[in-house]
């Protein structure tokens, strides 16, 4: 059977140069499931993987779409498995590699068959949003689903508006419906998760930061101005500069607000992900224990 080797982890852990080491190990393409690099527009504020850093590896879902057409968990689970269709009719070993778990879940094990919103509800969600921000959304959904809310990225507004939409037009949890059998694949997955002491996660991510910043991460922003209210940009690395350029705070405060959002970005993916209790935990220098792990697993 052929095999899905998940690369899944926090922010800034070193998920791209590990990929890049296996799939020229294992001689195989790297499939992107990060929710913001598959974007043209976002370049520097989701740490894009640089052509040099790719070194020669492809990889699919990067610059894919545009912010004007926006890709949600449904759309990127059709996708990508019509990609991996195609891969595997050549290679045994795809890699998957990102820290949106909700896509890898999508691929992997198939999304919770949800009910059906009117539409009307959903705009005026996005409405309210826009005109309120984010956070007496995020206190509904607590008050509504406190369950989906302990585990959630409250700070994706589309997770939040997503959850909400349902819980109003059902009268019940989202978390209820969240309990899905695992659809079939054709193929086997491996998941790993990579981690590092937090310390030197946390210093990575800073640094990270501050190397963004050099590379014009403010004129990037900026250009992307007239499409600020879309929820795309409603994200760690963009929704910090925004009230920078509107004279809301200075440039030192909005460097720290950048590291720190990062910072608790990266603890919820942690949590996140050890909360799905099916991956196996690696340092990121360590391939050869997980080339050992595509060997060692049944192939059923």
């Amino acid at each position: 059977m052929k095999t899905l080797l998940v690369i899944a982890g926090p922010t800034a852990v070193g998920k791209t140069a590990l990929c890049v080491r296996l799939a020229k190990a294992l001689q195989t393409d790297v499939v992107s499931a990060d929710s913001r690099q598959l974007y043209r527009e976002l370049t520097i504020g989701t740490a894009k993987p640089r052509p040099e850093e790719m070194d020669g590896v492809r990889h699919h879902f990067i610059n894919s779409h545009s912010i004007t057409d926006p890709v949600n968990a449904g759309r990127y689970e059709r996708e990508c498995l019509a990609l991996l269709d195609t891969l595997f009719q050549t290679k045994d070993i795809v890699i998957l590699s990102g820290g949106t778990g909700l896509y890898i879940n999508a691929v992997c094990k198939g999304l919770d068959d949800m009910p059906l919103v009117d539409p009307a509800l959903r705009t005026q969600l996005l409405a309210r949003f826009q005109q309120e921000g984010l956070e007496p959304l995020q206190q509904e959904l607590r008050r509504l689903d406190p369950v989906y809310a302990e585990s959630a990225d409250l700070q994706n507004p589309i997770r939040v508006t997503r959850a909400l939409e349902v819980c109003l037009s059902t009268g019940l949890p989202y978390s209820s419906f969240r309990r899905q059998q695992t659809a079939e694949r054709p193929f086997r997955s491996i998941m790993v998760a990579l981690d590092r002491p937090r310390p030197e996660l946390y210093e990575r991510i800073d640094t990270r930061m501050e190397a963004m910043l050099r590379a014009g991460l403010v004129d990037e922003v900026r250009a992307l101005s007239p499409y600020r209210d879309l929820p795309t940009l409603q994200t760690v690395g963009y929704q910090e500069v925004f009230p920078y350029l509107d004279g809301q705070y200075d440039y030192e405060e909005m460097v720290r607000l950048l590291k720190r959002n990062s910072r608790r970005y990266a603890k919820r993916q942690l949590t996140w992900f050890r909360n799905q209790s099916n991956y196996t935990w690696v340092s990121p220098d360590d391939e050869a224990a997980i080339v050992g792990m595509i060997i060692e697993s049944p192939k059923r």
